[in-house]
């Protein structure tokens, strides 16, 4: 039953906040990939065990917890020079720090890298589903800031008429 109204208010907030196509990572399977990361550490060839932390890295990079983002984006940052070599591993690298960007809220670093990804691709269609989704963001942001604002000077103008109107 809590899973059903979690699940429940879940989709009620993605509809009013817009919500988000990028799927989510638990805590599970996350604690399964940093096992598997040190296993292939201890005796695994240096292929398995970039294979493994790039599984470690997507999860991060999709996890809820914010902490566990920020180190998805570092080891993907950290990695970014071994992906140099292989186009579609580079294009993997760079749209996963897209996601953690994105996730962090950095809508316009994450836009960036997008672009980047579609330079080497430019019809993948995750990387046209993120930009669209970065996109969106900018602009409710921005229209967000908009209202605050407007908000704010009419404030500033209704105490500066009160003012006025008290000291008539």
């Amino acid at each position: 039953m809590e899973a059903k109204m979690t699940q429940f208010f879940e989709s009620v907030g993605n509809f009013f906040t817009g919500g988000d196509q990028i799927p989510w990572c638990e805590r599970d399977i996350i604690a399964g990939c940093e096992r598997e990361v040190a296993e292939a550490q201890k005796g695994s060839n240096d292929e398995f065990f970039k294979e493994c932390l790039m599984r470690l890295s997507w999860s991060l990079v999709h996890s809820r917890q914010p902490e566990d983002v920020i180190r998805g984006i570092a080891m993907l940052g950290a990695s970014l020079s071994d992906a140099n070599s292989n186009p579609l591993q580079l294009r993997e690298t760079v749209y996963l720090l897209a996601v953690g960007h994105y996730r962090n809220g950095d809508y316009s670093k994450s836009m960036e890298l997008v672009e980047q990804c579609l330079t080497i691709q430019p019809a993948w269609r995750q990387a046209l589903n993120l930009k669209k989704m970065n996109e969106d963001r900018i602009k409710r942001d921005g229209a967000i800031g908009i209202g605050i604002a407007a908000t704010a000077v009419g404030l500033i103008a209704g105490g500066i008429a009160a003012a006025v109107a008290r000291k008539n």
